[in-house]
């Protein structure tokens, strides 16, 4: 079967459904809910406190173990779990809109919370679904639609959204918003359950068994290498683009001329980068994709530095805009290609008897470098100036590749696995 073959199958379709359903929830809470709550006169500084809602996703892998020993009575182990989630942020979101900001900001703190804690489980089961059902060797592909779908959905609640909130009232905005819950919840139902492995006996099997099977598969050397690798490998990356928006205003640029530049710039080339570098996977193997997609991601850290030390020089705004979509664009594909290898090793490491528990465990490990460098990038920044933390960040970029030589040797797999 060819790349191209692969890429239009059932179940690469089945991906795009599931990364549809992954971001959509995400991206609400990120981008719709703070523009709802600003549009209302909430406070920047009680908005910026709702960004603690995202904890569930961090510390999704402590309850992963109940969605790999219980079955819900309908559908299956997965797909029971599938639906309930999926149905539970269908109502969730269309009920937001009913809160007033203005008085019961507390109530709308406590339903975003939920929101969080039902998308963070959904992704762990769906990253458990889309682990069973794909082959190894579909993995990098599968992973690639699944990351890029999950990116496009982003344009519901962060466009689509926006723009129907000038036109109808915010309650309504949440149902509509909502209403692209149906997809992933048609889907669910229509798909089948995978059958890989017998799931855990016990709660305690559950929890404890994916820890020993992982240690004892790897060596705990090895497990510990694996581990390192996974918080190290985008560190220089996520603090890198964790104040972009703040740099980019820093060095002259309007909110206009950012959202702009950004919106075509940056969404595009992760997207094309993305599902560029899931077929060239289908080719060259994951290991190979994570040492050339993470020199292009470390790059990516080179043009910030660049754009921070020619500064805002230029007489000709043309020529600067120019400059801020290539480094976006350059930042963009780094990400769109080192994300596709890294969460294709993620599901590769993990065991299909704990795939829930494993793999939100690996992804909770992700996710740190991104909750640490929020809180110190802004320090580090009035310590170092922008172009020395951008440096910075292309140093703490390089022992994530450096483990590469352990993890995943350029010669120790074969074509496509």
């Amino acid at each position: 079967m060819t790349v191209w073959q692969q890429l239009f199958t059932r179940r690469m379709l089945i991906c795009v459904f599931i990364g549809f359903s992954s971001g959509l929830p995400l991206y609400l809470l990120f981008n719709l809910v703070p523009a709802w709550l600003r549009s209302e006169h909430v406070d920047l500084k009680t908005i910026g406190l709702f960004s603690l809602i995202q904890f569930p996703y961090t510390w999704k892998f402590l309850w992963s173990p109940l969605l790999d020993r219980y079955v819900v009575p309908v559908l299956g182990r997965r797909r029971g779990w599938m639906l309930l989630t999926q149905v539970g942020l269908l109502a969730v979101i269309a009920s937001m809109g009913g809160f007033s900001p203005q008085s019961e900001l507390q109530s709308i703190a406590i339903v975003a919370t939920l929101l969080a804690f039902l998308s963070a489980t959904q992704d762990i089961v769906l990253d458990a679904y889309r682990r069973e059902l794909l082959s190894d060797v579909e993995l990098g592909l599968g992973n690639a639609v699944h990351v890029n779908a999950y990116r496009i959905a982003g344009l519901v609640p962060g466009s689509l959204s926006l723009i129907l909130a000038d036109f109808l009232s915010w309650d309504m905005v949440f149902i509509v918003t909502a209403l692209f819950m149906l997809p992933g919840v048609v889907m669910t139902l229509l798909v089948q359950e995978p059958h890989r492995a017998t799931p855990p006996k016990t709660l305690r099997e559950a929890v404890v068994e994916p820890f020993h099977e992982f240690i004892t598969r790897q060596g705990w050397r090895s497990a510990l290498l694996i581990l390192a690798f996974l918080f190290f490998y985008k560190l220089g990356d996520s603090m890198c683009t964790a104040l972009a928006t703040p740099f980019y205003l820093d060095m002259g640029f309007s909110k206009t001329q950012i959202g702009l530049i950004a919106k075509n710039a940056g969404l595009w080339p992760a997207v094309i980068g993305g599902m560029l570098g899931g077929l060239w996977m289908v080719k060259i193997g994951i290991n190979r994709a994570l040492w050339l997609f993470g020199v292009v991601q470390v790059m990516s850290i080179f043009g910030f530095a660049w754009l921070a030390s020619v500064g805002h020089h230029s007489e000709i705004a043309s020529v600067e805009l120019a400059q801020l979509a290539i480094v976006i664009g350059l930042e963009a594909l780094g990400v769109g290609l080192g994300t596709v290898a890294f969460v294709a090793y993620i599901a590769r490491t993990t065991h299909p008897a704990y795939t829930a528990t494993q793999f939100a465990l690996f992804t909770s490990l992700m996710a740190v470098p991104r909750t640490f460098a929020n809180a110190a990038t802004g320090w580090l920044v009035e310590g170092l100036g922008w172009t020395g933390f951008f440096y910075l960040c292309a140093v703490l970029a390089i022992p994530g590749m450096v483990l590469l030589v352990k993890v995943a040797p350029w010669n120790a797999e074969l074509k496509g696995s």
